[in-house]
C-alpha cells in the first residue's frame, strides 16, 4: 500500500510552466489546490485546465496571475471572472472531445490533481462523483495526485483507478460540495417540465442538462413507464423515479439495465444513492457523449437549456454576449445524438425571461454571443407558454412558432422585428 504524504510534500513536485488538470465538479480538491496558492512563490507559469471547479479557489484569485493561467475547458463561478480577464481563458470544445486533446497531445498534461475514494481491498480508488473527463487526465498525465477523502463515494463504471499510478496520495476527509436543484425550481420551471414530460414517451432513454428546469421535468415524470438514462449528468431528481421503477433502463439501445452517466452533482442524498450502486455506471465522457453510442438508443430525448435563442433557431448557451458564462458541454453531443435516434427528440427547454426580465427569445443574438447549437440542429423548443416544432421549417415559420412561446410582453416587439427581417 501506498504511503500517505503531507500536502505540502505532495504539491512539491508542480513545477513552474506545468500544464495542470483539476478534478472538476464535486471532485475539485481544494485542500490541494489551497497548497498550490500557498507554495506560488515558487511557481511560474502554471497553465490550469478544467471543467467546472467549485468552492474557494484561491489560485483563480488576481494575486495569483503570475503564477496561474485559468485555461477553462467549461467555466464555472470560482473562475468566471479570471476566465473573462487576462488571468485565463476558455477552449470552445464538445464536452466528448476533450479526452482527445490529452490523448493527441493538443493539451498534454504534466500534473493531474484528483479527488478519490480510499482504496478497496485491491488497491483501486474511485474518482467517484466524476469520471468525465478525468478518466483521461489521470491516463495520460505524467504525474499524479490523489486527494483521498472518505466522503467520496465508491463509484463504478470507468471510475477504478489503481494506487500504482499516483506519484502522490494525501489523505484529508471533507465534506463535498452540494446544490439542490430541486429545492429552486419555480413555478414557470415547473409549467416548462410538464410540457417536457408530454413530449417523452414511455420506454425512452432521457438525458439532462444542468440546473432547475431538467429537475423540473423530471418532478413531472412520476407517471410514465419503462424509461431509460443515459446522460452526462445526474442530479438528486433521478433518485425517486428509480426507486419507484419508472427509470429501469430496459428498453435503452445499448447498457441496458444500467443508468449510464459520466458524472453527478446534487446534495449527499445523491453522493450516497450512487455510492457502491452496481445500477449506475459512471463512464468516460467519451463514450457517454459519443454521438453515436448515444444514437443506439431508441426515443432518445435530450433535454438542454440555453441563454437565448433568437427567432431563426441559433441557440446561445455559453456566453452572455461576449462575457463567457459557461461552456459548449455535452449540448450538441446529445442534440446531434438524440436527433439521430430513432424516433429521437432533441429538446431545448427555457424561460421566457430570465429572473431579472430580460427576454429569452429575441430577434438576434447579443453581439459576441457563441451559437452553440445550430438552427440545421433545432427540433423542439418549449418554454413555459408552449412547444415550438422548428425541424423542418423555414425562417419566418420558425420566427412566428417561437414568438408564439415567448413572454407575451416580447410577442409585439418580436412581430415587429420579424416582419422588419423578412418583409422583402
Amino acid at each position: 500500500m501506498r504511503d500517505y504524504v503531507s500536502v505540502e510534500e505532495a504539491i512539491s513536485i508542480v513545477e513552474s510552466g506545468d500544464r495542470i488538470f483539476v478534478h472538476g465538479s464535486a471532485c475539485t480538491p481544494n485542500y490541494l489546490l489551497d497548497e498550490m496558492a500557498n507554495q506560488s512563490h515558487r511557481l511560474r507559469d502554471c497553465e490550469i485546465v478544467s471543467i467546472t471547479l467549485q468552492g474557494d479557489v484561491k489560485i483563480a484569485q488576481p494575486e495569483y496571475k503570475d503564477s496561474f493561467f485559468i485555461n477553462s475547458l467549461f467555466v464555472s463561478t470560482p473562475v468566471r471572472e479570471a476566465v473573462n480577464s487576462d488571468r485565463g481563458d476558455f477552449v470552445p470544445i464538445f464536452l466528448s472531445e476533450i479526452p482527445t486533446l490529452f490523448k493527441k497531445d493538443i493539451l498534454p498534461l504534466d500534473v493531474a490533481l484528483v479527488s478519490v475514494s480510499p482504496p478497496d481491498a485491491h488497491g483501486f480508488c474511485s474518482l467517484g462523483t466524476s469520471v468525465d473527463i478525468a478518466r483521461s487526465a489521470v491516463d495520460t498525465a505524467k504525474k499524479i495526485v490523489a486527494q483521498v477523502n472518505p466522503r467520496m463515494p465508491r463509484t463504478l463504471g470507468d471510475a477504478m483507478v489503481h494506487i500504482s499510478q499516483f506519484d502522490k496520495m494525501v489523505y484529508h476527509e471533507t465534506e463535498l460540495p452540494t446544490i439542490d436543484y430541486g429545492a429552486k425550481v419555480a413555478q414557470e420551471e415547473l409549467m416548462i417540465g410538464e410540457h417536457v414530460a408530454n413530449l417523452i414517451e414511455d420506454r425512452a432513454t432521457i438525458q439532462m442538462g444542468i440546473g432547475t428546469i431538467p429537475d423540473a421535468v423530471l418532478q413531472s415524470l412520476h407517471h410514465h413507464k419503462d424509461l431509460g438514462i443515459h446522460t452526462e449528468m445526474l442530479s438528486d431528481g433521478v433518485i425517486d423515479l428509480i426507486q419507484k421503477g419508472v427509470i429501469n433502463n430496459k428498453y435503452k439501445g445499448t447498457h441496458t439495465n444500467k443508468t449510464i452517466t459520466s458524472f453527478c452533482f446534487g446534495t449527499r442524498r445523491l453522493y450516497d444513492f450512487v455510492d457502491d450502486n452496481p445500477s449506475i455506471a459512471f463512464m468516460n465522457v467519451e463514450h457517454v457523449n459519443y454521438p453515436i453510442n448515444i444514437m443506439k438508443n431508441k426515443k432518445m430525448t435530450a433535454i438542454n437549456s440555453a441563454i437565448e435563442i433568437d427567432i431563426t433557431g441559433q441557440v446561445c448557451a455559453d456566453s452572455i454576449g461576449r462575457y463567457q458564462f459557461s461552456g459548449i458541454g455535452g449540448q450538441m453531443d446529445f442534440m446531434r445524438g438524440a436527433a439521430l435516434s430513432e424516433g429521437g427528440k432533441p429538446i431545448i427547454a427555457i424561460t421566457s425571461r430570465t429572473k431579472k426580465g430580460v427576454p429569452r427569445i429575441v430577434p438576434y443574438l447579443n453581439q459576441g454571443a457563441g451559437v452553440v447549437t445550430t438552427r440545421g440542429h433545432i427540433h423542439y423548443v418549449v418554454s413555459e407558454y408552449g412547444v415550438a416544432y422548428l425541424y423542418g421549417k423555414n425562417l419566418r415559420q420558425r420566427a412566428q412558432a417561437l414568438i408564439e412561446i415567448a413572454h407575451p410582453d416580447d410577442r409585439e416587439m418580436l412581430e415587429r422585428e420579424s416582419f422588419s427581417r423578412f418583409k422583402g
